[in-house]
């Protein structure tokens, strides 16, 4: 079966600067930069990380303001050089500001791809939002991945939008000297692993006391590097060859043969096992989660929480009520599904890393068995009456609550059930 892909664009170039704090002379920088990269119509250009103001904290929510008039202004320079650009500016939505970055030709925005693994070392958490979606942007040549900085050292990222469809990983970073082996390595490593090519900007200069390291990158899918900048203010650009993705995949696809080969069922551990799997986890700095419910005939209110608790660390354990422990609490007629599915329905959730069932009225030994670090329940329990609050906070954990989502309740299901 032949499967029909965008065309390449027939040029990619990098404009790697010094991004200084004024705005005005980055701008500048841009625009000679096209000016020596001399692209043909059609190329993609990529810019690096924040390149307009850098990382001025101290007027961020004023540049998000302003993100929406310097899109104009990129899209008027890629229109006067029939190309697309590529680079990350401050984005606000609904009072959140994302490092974004952005893809803009002639016609406006082709897509955008918000930053999703935000770097502690340089404040950016305290700043920014992280992502909460992947989508693969469409242009006129090619179908493009995005990667931030940061999100390079993070495989499944540039694995997820390469298996929906991207042809080119752009990155764009302010990468330190100090690391610089490891941007080059994991640079070529995302082109090999994925099979793509992969354009990389980099900053070079210096903010405060790091020092940027520049090496802005194009590779071919083979690990081929077709250009590489020095430590200093370049650009660079190289033709691709748009049979070579195709040559690399005929030889040998590690790209799209992805088997579902896990057992969702042995997601369900006993406290023991479970135990031993969370003290692993902390050990490799891992935030893990609890939460805990009875999940009788799972409903859209049940799934949209999970994944609510999923977002507040890495790993998420939920505990099961048992059949006993719903009968007391509810009474003889409930549980509609029994332990056994309930957890064999909940294990097949993505959000969900493992599920252990108590009998006991509350899920108190459990919680202070595992210790986790962030313990959630539903925001209509206050923090004072939450089991197991207290024993996690006294270990240095956190207590949050969550919103329900729309107007769910299996109880209100099995009554509707029945009147029908």
């Amino acid at each position: 079966m032949k499967h029909l892909s965008a065309p390449l664009p027939p040029f990619v170039g990098c404009l790697q600067i010094d991004v200084t704090s004024q705005p005005q002379d980055n701008f500048k920088q841009i625009r000679d930069g096209l000016e020596r990269l001399s692209s043909p119509p059609g190329a993609l250009v990529v810019l690096p990380e924040l390149w307009l103001h850098g990382f001025d904290y101290s007027t961020l929510p004023e540049q998000a303001d302003q993100t929406a008039h310097v899109l104009v202004q990129l899209r008027n320079l890629a229109a006067e050089y029939a190309i697309v650009l590529a680079g990350s500016l401050p984005e606000v939505e609904q009072d959140q500001i994302f490092n974004t970055l952005f893809f803009i030709g002639e016609e406006g925005a082709v897509g955008r791809y918000r930053k999703q693994h935000l770097f502690a070392l340089m404040q950016e958490d305290e700043h920014f939002s992280p992502a909460d979606a992947l989508e693969v942007m469409g242009g006129e040549y090619a179908r493009y991945g995005g990667l931030v900085c940061y999100d390079l050292r993070f495989p499944e990222l540039a694995r997820v939008q390469v298996q929906r469809g991207a042809q080119i990983l752009v990155v764009c970073g302010q990468w330190p000297q100090a690391r610089i082996s490891h941007w080059r390595l994991l640079l070529q490593a995302r082109a090999v692993e994925n099979q793509v090519f992969v354009v990389a900007c980099n900053r070079v200069g210096t903010s405060g006391a790091t020092r940027f390291g520049g090496h802005s990158m194009i590779i071919a899918p083979d690990g081929t590097i077709l250009q590489e900048a020095g430590d200093e203010g370049q650009v660079i650009g190289a033709e691709l060859d748009a049979g070579l993705p195709g040559k690399v995949r005929n030889r040998f696809n590690t790209v799209g043969p992805r088997p579902w080969r896990l057992a969702d069922k042995n997601k369900l551990c006993d406290l023991l096992s479970l135990a031993q799997k969370v003290a692993t986890y902390k050990e490799s700095g891992q935030k893990v989660v609890f939460t805990n419910g009875c999940f009788d005939i799972l409903h859209e209110g049940h799934v949209t929480y999970l994944e609510a608790a999923r977002k507040q660390g890495d790993r998420l354990i939920v505990g099961l009520n048992s059949d006993v422990s719903i009968q007391t609490i509810k009474g003889p007629r409930r549980p509609v599904n029994n332990e056994s599915s309930r957890a064999r329905i909940l294990a097949a959730l993505g959000c969900v890393d493992h599920i252990v069932i108590f009998s006991d009225d509350t899920p108190l030994e459990l919680i202070t068995t595992l210790l986790p670090d962030v313990l959630v329940k539903g925001s209509d329990w206050p923090i004072d009456q939450i089991v197991g609050a207290r024993e996690v906070m006294a270990a240095g954990g956190e207590v949050k609550t969550i919103e329900f989502v729309g107007d769910f309740s299996t109880t209100g299901l099995i009554e509707k059930i029945r009147q029908k």
